[in-house]
């Protein structure tokens, strides 16, 4: 299988959904993330897999900043597809400057749209631009 990480937008959208699989399996198998990465058929694309290591390392951090944006939803409350979504956005706005802003809130909000309730990519785009706008001087 080639390495496609980072040749395009198309890839990263594709590496996304991958992760937000991997993610939501976890979650809903009760795993552990990096054992569900690693438990994967075929190996996952480098950035798919930065970005499920990296909701890992460091979900207790993420977990406390969407908290702090979603006004008034805890994160135990809201379906587990956004829950995904949300991790994976802000791990990389948080630890990923090479990502600019606008892909990352563009794509998860698809997603969000593609994979979620009806309400979810607005609520999520919500959470995420001001996250953002906290975290990034460029939104």
């Amino acid at each position: 299988m080639p390495d496609r990480s980072g040749t395009g937008v198309g890839s990263r959208r594709e590496d996304r959904e991958t992760a937000l699989g991997i993610l939501y399996a976890a979650e809903h198998a009760d795993h552990d993330l990096i054992t569900e990465l690693e438990n994967q058929a075929l190996t996952p694309e480098a950035f798919t897999e930065d970005l499920v290591r990296g909701v890992a390392q460091y979900q207790d951090e993420i977990d406390e900043l969407i908290n702090q944006f979603s006004q008034g939803w805890h994160i135990d409350r809201m379906p587990a597809v956004d829950r995904s979504l949300l991790r994976m956005a802000v791990y990389e706005i948080t630890h990923r400057p090479d990502v600019p802003t606008q892909a990352i809130l563009t794509e998860v909000v698809e997603l969000a749209s593609d994979y979620s309730t009806e309400k979810s990519s607005r609520f999520v785009n919500g959470v995420i631009s001001g996250i953002a706008q906290e975290k990034r001087r460029e939104s």
